[in-house]
């Protein structure tokens, strides 16, 4: 198994898996497929191609139909029990119509004859994400999350928020005031743009005055107006058992604003108290250097504050792992959970549910 290298063209290039186990056809496809700046990584069998998928986020995949072992057709149909909506392209040498009747009604998206051209290749990967992104848009959660000051929410749900993005979700953050007690606001507000966009999500960025955050309006008012607008699926808060006035009345606030939502969960934060009692773990663990990454936007903080010490974000969510299914986790409280709110049922994407 080999992860093929890249230029760095895209800063979020999509990710294709090339199930493969000719190690010259698997070289030419993903050489083929990185000039197109795709993303590219390499299995030669189905249970390569399966750790890869349990632990990395898969855009798409093209799978060869004579695997060694288990075949092609063997592994599409474990794929599709775990992976639904990731799409899939069977290629083989033996274009025969009974292969491609086969190949067909097996339910993968498409069907490539080998050999092809590398220009068709990239058209071949083009048409399958968009496949994906049909699927996305049919189905995607939308995501608010909302925190008190710059970098509570990245703490707090960082690495969730990257599970819901990788997993074509639409997240925002609703940040209530822009941390004027721990630092200049011009560059704190530069901070949270630059997190935001490591996230995908869209940043709203409010003005109330640092610890003096209060539980009514306007801080219900702000909300009520942010959920009205993006109408989210999920909404994730503050826990009410913290020792920062801001986060307790933040959290106050969001569950007046947040009542009609169908999943409202709470997040920790350094200053929670040892009254947080999680009843939910997420898997973060494709996503644990990138949620560094995230709070490392915030260098005015991460000098100064020693929660921000990677060593301790990583051993919390290590901490997190031992009640989860995954070496490290972010835990959650649960105010609701109505069965219409689908992420936590998508084993797909095991990276967003707890």
């Amino acid at each position: 198994m080999t992860d093929g290298e890249h230029p760095p063209v895209r800063r979020n290039p999509r990710h294709v898996l090339v199930v493969e186990d000719d190690e010259a056809t698997a070289t030419y496809f993903a050489r083929a497929l990185e000039r197109a700046e795709y993303r590219v990584t390499t299995a030669g069998s189905a249970p390569d191609a399966i750790d890869v998928l349990v632990t990395t986020p898969i855009d798409a995949l093209l799978v060869d139909i004579g695997l060694p072992g288990r075949s092609g057709f063997d592994l599409v149909t474990e794929i599709k029990e775990r992976w639904p909506a990731i799409p899939i392209a069977l290629t083989t040498a033996d274009a025969s119509m009974d292969v491609a009747v086969r190949a067909l009604r097996s339910q993968v998206d498409d069907f490539l004859a080998k050999p092809v051209a590398p220009d068709q290749l990239a058209r071949q990967v083009e048409r399958l994400l968009q496949v994906a992104e049909a699927r996305r848009n049919d189905a995607a959660e939308r995501v608010l999350a909302i925190g008190a000051h710059p970098d509570d929410v990245e703490i707090g749900v960082g690495g969730i928020l990257l599970a819901h993005r990788d997993a074509g979700d639409i997240t925002a953050v609703l940040t209530m005031s822009r941390g004027s007690r721990g630092g200049d606001q011009g560059r704190r507000a530069e901070e949270s743009a630059q997190a935001a966009a490591i996230l995908g999500a869209r940043l709203v960025l409010e003005d109330l005055e640092d610890t003096r955050i209060p539980e009514s309006d306007p801080t219900v008012g702000i909300i009520e107006r942010v959920i009205a607008e993006f109408q989210p699926t999920i909404v994730y808060t503050h826990t009410v058992h913290d020792v920062h006035q801001d986060h307790r009345n933040v959290h106050r606030a969001t569950l007046v604003a947040a009542r009609g939502v169908p999943g409202v969960y709470c997040y920790e934060s350094p200053s929670a108290t040892v009254d947080f009692h999680p009843a939910r773990f997420a898997s973060i663990e494709p996503h644990i250097d990138e949620k560094l990454d995230v709070i490392a936007s915030y260098r005015t903080q991460t000098e100064t504050r020693a929660y921000l010490d990677p060593e301790l974000i990583r051993s919390t969510g290590r901490y997190w792992g031992r009640f989860g299914d995954a070496r490290y986790c972010e835990p959650l409280e649960v105010v609701r959970d109505r069965s219409s709110s689908r992420r936590f049922a998508r084993p797909q994407r095991a990276t967003a549910s707890v």
